[in-house]
């Protein structure tokens, strides 16, 4: 067995698909809905992903109104405009998308515990 005949194992990463920028046809974007521990049983719901063309600040509101709680909206520099929630409104907020048509069911990912 010559040195050339070993096979050195490779890295795997296995977000490599989840960072990776598919710019062909059928790429997806996707909403994603995620739930943050803050102290206690506090949680903060992150929204990340819809489209530059809509308001986020109505959308905000609407939410804010239909779910009673308070919330804002966050420049991020790496991931942009993101909507802060206040509690665990992961279940809520994928059922305001679609039902508002903002965006389609299987475009949603929801993330958290």
């Amino acid at each position: 067995m010559s040195e050339h005949d070993i096979q050195t194992p490779t890295t795997f990463d296995p977000f490599a698909d989840a960072t990776a920028d598919d710019s062909g046809a059928g790429a997806k974007e996707y909403v994603h809905v995620r739930v943050q521990q803050r102290n206690g049983r506090k949680s903060l719901t992150t929204v990340q992903g819809l489209r530059k063309e809509y308001s986020y600040n109505k959308i905000l509101k609407d939410l804010k109104k239909d779910f009673c709680c308070n919330g804002t909206v966050v420049q991020d520099p790496e991931l942009g405009k993101v909507i802060q929630l206040q509690g665990d409104q992961r279940k809520n907020v994928s059922a305001f998308l679609v039902q508002a048509g903002i965006v389609k069911k299987e475009n949603i990912k929801i993330h958290g515990f």
